[in-house]
């Protein structure tokens, strides 16, 4: 990797929040990829390139943010493996908790384009594990649509005014 890459996202990475347009957004995606690829005991490489093939294309081929979802996945991720004061269940805590803040990151979870990660399962209890995460997803997506609708709507016209 270049050095002047790594100095990018390390600044990136220690001011997400100052420096990056819609770090909420991204940092929810990252989250939700975490925890499919958490719940795998072994982390793999591919589980990332898989990240990355998504990343191009919710993006639009937007190189800079498809690799910092793909960092601050990787940060995450790294986080739960050492069991650096975060870990699944903490992570669905939080997912759930931005949802009821900002519900309309609803329409963000696409558990089909997660499918792929399953693939890379270990063994049965993983797959099975991880596809009761993809549930669990797909049921808070679609309560959090239905029971929030309004007011999805009305943030999508708030950041329209906004742009």
């Amino acid at each position: 990797m270049k050095l002047s890459f790594i100095l990018k996202n390390y600044f990136l990475t220690a001011f997400r929040e100052l420096f990056v347009h819609h770090h909420g957004s991204l940092e929810f995606r990252a989250k939700i990829f975490a925890l499919v690829i958490a719940a795998n005991q072994v982390v793999k490489v591919e589980n990332y390139i898989i990240v990355r093939e998504m990343g191009l294309k919710i993006y639009d081929n937007d190189e800079d943010r498809v690799n910092l979802l793909m960092l601050t996945t990787k940060e995450l991720v790294k986080k739960v493996m050492e069991d650096n004061a975060l870990n699944i269940d903490t992570l669905v805590s939080h997912i759930q908790k931005e949802l009821k803040i900002v519900p309309r990151y609803a329409k963000k979870i696409n558990v089909e384009s997660l499918r792929p990660l399953l693939d890379l399962a270990n063994d049965k209890d993983t797959f099975a594990y991880q596809e009761n995460i993809l549930e669990f997803l797909q049921k808070l997506k679609d309560e959090t649509l239905h029971n929030r609708k309004s007011q999805i709507a009305l943030d999508e016209e708030q950041l329209k005014l906004k742009t």
